[in-house]
Formats: C-alpha cells, sequence, structure tokens
C-alpha cells in the first residue's frame, strides 16, 4: 500500500481514518483500510505526514471516507506540517453531508482548501437510487455552494453515454476543479463497462489540457493506494 507520492502540482498522501459513516456505497470497498484503533491510525499518519516536503507549496490529504472521519490528533498534525512546510493550498475530500461543517475546517486550517466531494454523476437517480450515495440536492448550483472540485465516476455498467456527456459538461462548465475516476473492478459486485470506457477515452482525451481536471484510470493514478488490475486495460 503506497501512501505518500508526488504530483505535478502537489504532494498527496493517503491516511488510514476510522469508519466512513455512510460506508453503503455499492460500489466501494475502500472502506476497509480504515480502522477503530484511534492510537494506531494516529502513528500511522504521522509517519506518512513526515514524508511530506513542501515543495510544491500544496497538499492532498485523502483517505477511505471523509477528512471529518480523521481523528482530532492527525488533523492537528496536518496542521503542523502546513505550517512547517510552508503549505498554501490544501485539498480535501468530504461526503455531501458534512457540507455544513467545511466552514470551520477552513477555520481551523487557516489556508485556502480546495473540498472534492463524490458526486460520481449530477443524475440524481442513478446516483442515489443505483450507486447509493446518499448525496441529494437540487441543482449545480447547490454543489458549488460548498463544494470547489466534484469527484465523477465513469464506465460502470448501466451507465450511458449521454449521461457521461452531461457530467463532464457540467464540470467543465461549473467549476474550476474536479476529478473523473474511471471505474476500476474491485471486491464489490459492480461491473467494469469495457465498451463505454472506450468511448469516453477516444471522446474525452482532451481533458488532460485541464491542469485542474485530474482523470484517473487506475486506482493507482495518484500514486498512493492498491492497485488493483483491469482485465481490459486502457
Amino acid at each position: 500500500m503506497e501512501r505518500y507520492s508526488i504530483l505535478p502540482n502537489r504532494e498527496i498522501v493517503l491516511l488510514k481514518s476510522t469508519p466512513c459513516f455512510w460506508g453503503k456505497c455499492i460500489f466501494c470497498d475502500y472502506i476497509k483500510d480504515n480502522s477503530t484503533d484511534t492510537a494506531a491510525i494516529n502513528r500511522i499518519n504521522r509517519e506518512i505526514l513526515n514524508q511530506v516536503t513542501g515543495k510544491k507549496r500544496a497538499l492532498e490529504v485523502i483517505n477511505s471516507g471523509s477528512c471529518f472521519e480523521l481523528p482530532a490528533a492527525t488533523l492537528s498534525a496536518i496542521k503542523e506540517v502546513i505550517v512547517a512546510k510552508n503549505i498554501n493550498k490544501l485539498y480535501l475530500e468530504s461526503h455531501w453531508q458534512y457540507r455544513s461543517r467545511l466552514a470551520a475546517m477552513r477555520d481551523f486550517m487557516e489556508i485556502p482548501i480546495i473540498f472534492k466531494v463524490g458526486i460520481e454523476t449530477f443524475d440524481d437517480d442513478f446516483r442515489n437510487k443505483i450507486l447509493n450515495k446518499n448525496t441529494h440536492f437540487h441543482d449545480v448550483a447547490e454543489v458549488r455552494a460548498y463544494f470547489d472540485s466534484p469527484c465523477l465516476l465513469v464506465g460502470i455498467k448501466g451507465q450511458t453515454e449521454e449521461m457521461i456527456s452531461k457530467d463532464i459538461e457540467l464540470l467543465i462548465k461549473h467549476f474550476n476543479y474536479g476529478t473523473v475516476n474511471v471505474f476500476t473492478e474491485n471486491t464489490t459486485a459492480v461491473q467494469r463497462d469495457t465498451e463505454l470506457i472506450k468511448w469516453f477515452s477516444n471522446k474525452y482525451g482532451h481533458l488532460k489540457k485541464y491542469p485542474d481536471i485530474d482523470v484517473l484510470y487506475h486506482n493507482t493514478d495518484f500514486g498512493v493506494g492498491e492497485r488493483k488490475e483491469n482485465n481490459n486495460e486502457q
């Protein structure tokens, strides 16, 4: 399991956290990285954070859930690193249900935060009735009111070209940041749609020209995590 990496515009760490409060998204098995041993979590996370150099002046912190599920001691350790390494931009991820707590986290960290949220798709029925995200909002403006960077999911059987096209259009039009995750088969029963992914790759290869939109074809494209091989590589 790789837990530290350097990207072109930021360093990134994959920390351990307490269990995801929701933990019912049908495609997700990352929550197996979570733990209830807070002391061990804090010890491991401090070891990971000690690798941060500050050379990019930006840091992304991810974990198997929301940043609000990181123990208080780990959050304090992140802030210590921010100060010690002169970090001036922080990327964090949060579930939609924590949206009322984003301002408090910004106040605590005292630097600009790019908040990510796992929308997966702007199609409400697919997001909630199929993926079971428990993420309900009325429109894109409501998402923008809280979050800076939606995370989208591409390549699950049941998705359509039209759905994905609309998602990408909304991302580009309304947000400066974003992540598009191409689904990697894992221990869940969700199936990867290889033909849909080939279509996406051909149509949206130009997304690479957007410096603040990350397209991840593999679950370790950020350089962290445990690689799961796909039967059909793109």
